[in-house]
């Protein structure tokens, strides 16, 4: 498991368990899952007047613009001070709005004072034509600062339409790669060292380079702060959505470790009560991370047009687009007879002497782990569906 600030969660919650402290071996775990779901990251996007900045923060946070919680937009700057912006289910994740440097008074080495460089994890410069020489400026003094940053094109979707509208022979992917090659050849000349250019449409996430960013902030972020960012990321292509399977799958054997820790209490009644509530808690969060919430669908079907009754006729498990109860949980796991069937073992196990504990806190494990990677695997088969009926595409998995 990854380290966590310098926490090793594995060899605590293992030394606890052999002192046989089960609620400190609890209590490790839960620490654990609640730091993974507080990791904070922050986002400062900045550039000149009108190049889009508030239009990429709400199609990051994968909010409409006309949405009450946007960030305004318009054609002239409407960012004049640092305004944050939460996304709408990480609230650990937030993007920042800068004002553009060109349109305050500061030169770019006291910009980044004024706009607090320090809490900034890394800086994405958005411009929709070319970079300016306040853009490279802004770079120096970062890079100086040991922050990371990256430059993206925006409005992609307005340059492809001009240059059809005004070439005989047009070609999209042509078109692109000069447009890209200009923009790091005018970088390149007022002295930036290989920039990283991404052409990007906020209206339009899936059209160009936006799955390619995600994947450059995710290599380079520091490894706790990876699945922060990944989950919170709009779901542009079919690899996101099985990172996001992969980042929730890492989480399961410390829920099911909780459920084992707890199966150790001879109480009757009360590992099954716990079980279901974990169960529960859990699944909620393998919908949000999926967008497979009632909220995200809802979202989704407004970006993309597509209507959200046809977004919910390609979805199969009783999981997504509903509310995740105990009384749902109870009715689905009584469909899985091998769980009940170690479900109930457990019960029984739990009172034979000696060696009936670690048997059942087996039991337990095993039963939490095989349900929650289930309906992990039911909810990502459903969110493939999902983005493929909002593309337009085959919805068969």
């Amino acid at each position: 498991m990854d380290k966590l600030f310098g926490y090793e969660p594995i060899e605590e919650i293992k030394e606890a368990l052999q002192n046989n402290e089960h609620d400190v071996a609890v209590a490790k775990i839960q620490e654990y899952l609640d730091q993974q779901n507080e990791i904070p990251l922050h986002i400062g996007i900045t550039g000149e007047s009108g190049s889009g900045k508030s239009s990429f923060v709400n199609a990051f946070r994968g909010i409409d613009n006309r949405d009450e919680r946007a960030a305004p937009t318009g054609c002239v700057e409407t960012t004049s001070e640092v305004t944050p912006y939460h996304h709408p289910n990480y609230p650990n994740v937030t993007l920042w709005d800068l004002p553009g440097i060109g349109t305050t008074n500061f030169p770019a080495d006291k910009y980044l004072q004024h706009v607090g460089f320090e809490k900034f994890d890394f800086f994405i410069i958005i411009s929709a034509t070319r970079f300016s020489e306040n853009d490279v400026k802004l770079t120096q003094e970062i890079q100086k600062m040991g922050k990371k940053f990256y430059f993206v094109h925006s409005k992609i979707d307005n340059d492809l339409r001009n240059e059809e509208r005004s070439q005989r022979e047009f070609n999209a992917e042509r078109t692109l790669a000069q447009i890209r090659e200009n923009c790091i050849q005018c970088l390149q000349k007022q002295g930036v060292d290989a920039p990283q250019v991404f052409l990007v449409s906020s209206f339009e996430l899936t059209l160009c380079d936006f799955h390619l960013l995600e994947e450059t902030l995710e290599r380079e972020l520091p490894a706790h702060k990876r699945n922060a960012l990944l989950l919170a990321m709009p779901t542009v292509n079919l690899e996101i959505i099985n990172k996001k399977k992969e980042a929730l799958k890492s989480q399961i054997e410390y829920y099911a470790g909780l459920s084992a820790l707890v199966a150790a209490v001879p109480v009757p009644g009360l590992s099954f009560a716990v079980d279901i509530s974990v169960i529960v808690c859990v699944v909620i969060k393998f919908a949000v991370g999926l967008g497979l919430d009632i909220p995200s669908l809802e979202r989704l079907a407004q970006t993309t047009g597509v209507p959200f009754e046809d977004l919910l006729a390609v979805i199969i498990s009783p999981l997504a687009a509903t509310k995740i109860t105990p009384d749902l949980m109870m009715k689905l796991l009584l469909k899985f007879a091998t769980t009940s069937a170690l479900m109930a073992a457990e019960e029984v196990c739990r009172f034979i002497p000696v060696i009936g504990i670690p048997i059942a806190m087996g039991f337990s494990f095993a039963s939490t782990y095989r349900v929650l990677n289930t309906f992990l695997n039911m909810l990502a088969d459903d969110a493939q569906r999902v983005f493929k009926k909002a593309l337009g595409l085959n919805t068969s998995v």
